[in-house]
């Protein structure tokens, strides 16, 4: 249960016991005895790395560039939008 939820569910009582105490309070104190739980990262799984296809080597390991516009990476962006769909844009730089 969360520490909202038991703050609702405790205002009751609080106030038979002429006891007053804000949300934020209730946190510092289940804080302060190890009492929070802690929240699950949830993580979008973006690369599929147990797939059948050809896996290409790291062709730039041990890249030394001698001259300017010899390397070329990019990078993908995720923007997840809704529960099940995500937004890709991609972006590609000269590194050297």
């Amino acid at each position: 249960m969360g520490t909202r939820k038991l703050y609702k569910l405790l205002q009751l009582f609080l106030v038979d016991q002429s006891k007053k105490i804000g949300r934020d309070r209730l946190f510092d104190v289940l804080l302060a005895h190890n009492l929070l739980i802690r929240r699950k990262k949830r993580q979008t799984i973006i690369t599929n790395s147990l797939h059948r296809f050809k896996k290409y080597s790291n062709l730039v390991k041990n890249f030394i560039p001698n001259a300017s516009n010899q390397l070329w990476v990019s990078d993908i962006t995720y923007w997840k939008i809704e529960k099940q769909l995500c937004l890709y844009k991609s972006n590609y730089e000269c590194l050297f």
